[in-house]
């Protein structure tokens, strides 16, 4: 798995820009020694390198879909809400939006893992060895999930991680 997302030239840009409100230094560096991105402050840098042991330790779900159809439901089933799912497409919103909002109720982000350590399986299956080798679409929606993730979990020091 930590093959997969080495020395990418695009995650940090896809995945840790959007929350550089929170953590300014978005920038990442990866550690050949470590064979991990390199620990700086005010990053997301440790964060992602346990989201990636996580995602690895994931068991892989053969219908990814389903698991962000979870998350989406969530956010479905709030009273008032405005976002359903047709014809095989959720509206009301954006995809990403959609999953960040409903990935509060999804507990230790397990759904959300589960859908991407799917993409991840699916991107290998298709010959993309890599996370910077993805179909664009694709990365981009695995950078969505990846972005969630570390958003819901940015409230936790990375060493309580182990207890979510």
């Amino acid at each position: 798995m930590r093959k997969f997302f080495a020395r990418s030239e695009l995650i940090d840009h896809d995945v840790l820009r959007p929350l550089a409100h929170a953590k300014g230094n978005w920038e990442v560096s990866w550690d050949a020694h470590t064979q991990r991105y390199e620990h700086e402050e005010d990053s997301f840098a440790k964060y992602l390198n346990l989201l990636i042991d996580d995602i690895a330790e994931t068991a892989v779900s053969p219908r990814y879909h389903d698991n962000e159809d979870v998350v989406a439901g969530y956010l479905a089933s709030r009273p008032g809400s405005k976002i359903e799912k047709k014809g095989g497409r959720w509206i009301g919103g954006d995809y990403g939006w959609i999953l960040e909002q409903g990935g509060f109720d999804d507990i230790d982000q397990g759904e959300l893992l589960t859908s991407a350590i799917g993409r991840v399986t699916a991107a290998l299956e298709r010959g993309q060895m890599t996370y910077d080798e993805m179909e664009q679409g694709h990365r981009l929606m695995l950078a969505d999930v990846l972005t969630i993730i570390l958003y819901h979990r940015s409230n936790y020091e990375p060493d309580d991680w182990s207890d979510l």
